[in-house]
């Protein structure tokens, strides 16, 4: 299954969001967690989504358009210290409001690092979604770097604490987990119950 992927926009506030009502799949991490490199190679392209080794380099909803049938949107990082702190209540009030109130949004992935389980500002997150009953898949991102007994040892914490959600293992550097990902991204954008 090929995702044909293209950028769309950004957008710096809900009430500038795309209208036409097409499904949107929310990604979000810690900043640097792997959000670009997670589109490019969902895409199979290396430059769809621009890479930068600084830390919240995405301030922006940025939307891509796959298939011409559903959105994926790449979310500002979280936990990025440097950015100031009226920016990071700014958007933190932009993102509650997206995941609380976006009728279009159908499923919302957390990126977290697969060689660093239980980082307190993951756990917040994942706990704002569990307080707020809004469900989420998990991907575990850049899996080369990290020893397999690592992956199993946080893919079971994970499981134990956030048994209902869906977990992907994912490389970008060896093109792991992205079909099975993509496959379960399609299904989510136009399921029935979504």
């Amino acid at each position: 299954m090929k995702f044909e992927a293209a950028f769309h926009s950004s957008f710096a506030s809900i009430g500038s969001l795309p209208k036409e009502g097409l499904p949107e799949i929310a990604l979000i991490g810690r900043s640097n967690v792997g959000k670009s490199s997670l589109i490019n190679a969902l895409a199979e392209r290396r430059d769809l989504a621009k890479t930068s080794a600084t830390p919240g380099k995405t301030r922006t909803l940025n939307y891509y358009l796959i298939n011409r049938k559903f959105y994926v949107v790449d979310m500002p990082g979280y936990g990025y210290a440097k950015q100031a702190k009226s920016e990071r209540i700014e958007w933190a009030r932009v993102a509650e409001q997206y995941f609380l109130k976006r009728e279009e949004l159908k499923a919302v992935g957390i990126l977290v690092d697969s060689r660093h389980p239980k980082l307190e500002s993951d756990e917040m997150v994942l706990q704002w979604f569990r307080d707020n009953e809004i469900s989420c898949f998990l991907v575990l991102t850049k899996a080369d770097k990290a020893r397999q007994q690592e992956i199993s040892r946080h893919t079971r914490l994970l499981s134990e604490i956030h048994s209902e959600a869906r977990i992907f293992i994912t490389s970008s550097a060896e093109s792991r987990g992205f079909s099975e990902l993509r496959k379960f991204m399609l299904e989510a954008a136009f399921s029935r119950d979504a």
